[in-house]
């Protein structure tokens, strides 16, 4: 019997698949959502390659931001409530910037302000992966989802 992958290398596995960086987070840990694989991927579709591949945000990071919703996002549309997830993103945000000096996926693969002319995306080759920080930051994020899984678990 082939031992568990941790859920770093689920989502590593996703990504070397093919799927975006947002997919290859939220889903590497779908079946702890109670989502099944399908649903997860086609959830967190549209946020690979900083949303839509225009290199906005982290898709990673946004895998990881899902994953937080799912532990303590808002029920209603208190303050107090929206505060509880907002203050998570920012923290999750600013551990993110530690480790990888900033959030915007453009600015992490080194690309001009200009946004993606075309919506494809690249070939996964050996270059492409080498080029970019993409599997670190998958890893990373997949890492601290399961980190909050496990202390939403633990309460």
């Amino acid at each position: 019997m082939l031992p568990a992958m941790n859920t770093a290398d689920k989502a590593l596995d996703y990504f070397h698949q093919g799927f975006n960086c947002a997919q290859s987070v939220f889903t590497s840990v779908a079946d702890q959502l109670g989502l099944p694989e399908e649903t997860a991927l086609r959830l967190s579709s549209a946020f690979g390659a900083g949303l839509g591949r225009m290199r906005g945000t982290c898709g990673a990071f946004a895998g990881l931001c899902m994953v937080a919703g799912f532990c303590k996002g808002n029920l209603s549309g208190k303050p107090e409530e929206k505060e509880i997830i907002f203050s998570l993103t920012r923290e999750l945000a600013e551990t993110f910037k530690q480790k990888f000096g900033t959030l915007t996926c453009r600015e992490l693969l080194h690309l001009d302000e200009e946004m993606e002319v075309s919506a494809r995306p690249s070939d996964r080759t050996s270059s492409y992966y080498a080029s970019r920080p993409c599997e670190r930051c998958v890893a990373f994020c997949a890492d601290t989802a399961q980190s909050l899984l496990n202390s939403l678990n633990n309460n």
